[in-house]
């Protein structure tokens, strides 16, 4: 946003022009403005370094983000087989690791403290204990909380180059399209309830008009609100003059505010920001007339992304016996050959 300065003429105090100065950031604390993380000096865990609770509170800002972030993990559930943990644990692992870039499983042990499963911990209350190596704090309401030891828990996180310490999602880069795109809709949402997009002005300056007849078109015009308020009046005045009556609209439902753009772009933005082609969400891409093949751009995706996020998870088959397995429809039949 920008700083508007108001100038005032010496020679002529009823004249004022107004002047724009240099961009300001709309906030003075950036999001991702940090060195690192550093640890609570009362609380004994790292801070992160974005609020867990605030990308939690993202996901529904914003319906293009929450669709991501949902059609994202649906793909990678229907690629999931058997594992150390639930399919109802996988798929809330798989939807901590893409809103918060963190996962952390309970390890479960047999009698003779071996580990033998593994079961998901939300990640939002989540830390990790200072020093490193410590173990993890699960912080519970009313102040209190729940240590475990580093052989008790196992974190993935997706990587961060600023810190180690806990993982970063990886569409943090789409965050401000996520709010623009939440401003725009509560701003519009604001001018209909407001009624912009109905008021107006019903002027008339005949002298011709009784006194009953402004009473009459007063009561209709009252008699229009609430339901089937779209209403027709018709209003005659023998020898009226020209323009005796005149509605003056107030406000309208134009594209004066670029709604309709700030919409589309940011939309886009948040779906670049996860790499999720267009065509897989039911989009047809900006300035092309056709959706391209979904099944083709189907593959290409699973094979890249989905197998890919597939890899953070199969890397615990380094700590179980129980391996997770993943399988991967990435064949595209040959419709020509079908029809032959």
């Amino acid at each position: 946003m920008t700083r508007k300065t108001k100038l005032i003429l010496k020679n002529d105090s009823r004249q004022s022009f107004y002047a724009f100065g240099d961009p300001e950031p709309v906030e003075n604390d950036r999001l991702l403005d940090y060195l690192g993380v550093f640890p609570d000096a009362f609380s004994e865990f790292y801070i992160p370094p974005v609020s867990f609770a605030g990308l939690g509170k993202l996901r529904h800002a914003c319906g293009h983000h929450g669709s991501c972030l949902v059609f994202r993990r649906n793909m990678s559930v229907r690629a999931f087989v058997k594992g150390p943990c639930s399919l109802a644990d996988f798929m809330a692992a798989v939807t901590d690791l893409l809103t918060f870039g963190n996962v952390f499983f309970e390890v479960e042990k047999n009698s003779f403290g071996q580990p033998v499963g593994l079961s998901h911990i939300p990640a939002v209350n989540m830390r990790v204990l200072y020093p490193a190596g410590r173990g993890f704090r699960q912080l519970l309401p009313d102040g209190k909380y729940l240590d475990f030891a580093p052989d008790e828990l196992v974190q993935l996180k997706e990587y961060d180059t600023n810190q180690q310490v806990y993982g970063m999602p990886d569409w943090l880069g789409g965050m401000q399209s996520i709010l623009l795109n939440q401003d725009a809709t509560l701003f519009r949402r604001k001018y209909f309830k407001n009624g912009c997009h109905l008021g107006y002005i019903f002027y008339t300056n005949d002298p011709k008009m009784n006194a009953d007849q402004e009473q009459v078109i007063k009561r209709k015009l009252e008699d229009g609100k609430g339901a089937g308020n779209f209403r027709t009046m018709f209003v005659s005045i023998p020898n009226g003059g020209e323009k005796a009556i005149q509605i003056i609209p107030i406000g309208d439902i134009s594209q004066r505010d670029e709604f309709a753009n700030i919409k589309n772009i940011s939309a886009a933005d948040v779906r670049e920001a996860h790499r999720v082609p267009p065509v897989l969400m039911g989009v047809a891409p900006t300035g092309t007339g056709s959706m391209g093949d979904p099944v083709k751009t189907e593959q290409v995706y699973t094979s890249t992304e989905v197998a890919a996020l597939a890899r953070t998870f199969e890397s615990l088959n380094n700590l179980l016996p129980a391996k997770i397995r993943f399988k991967f429809n990435t064949e595209v039949k040959d419709e020509s050959s079908n029809n032959q």
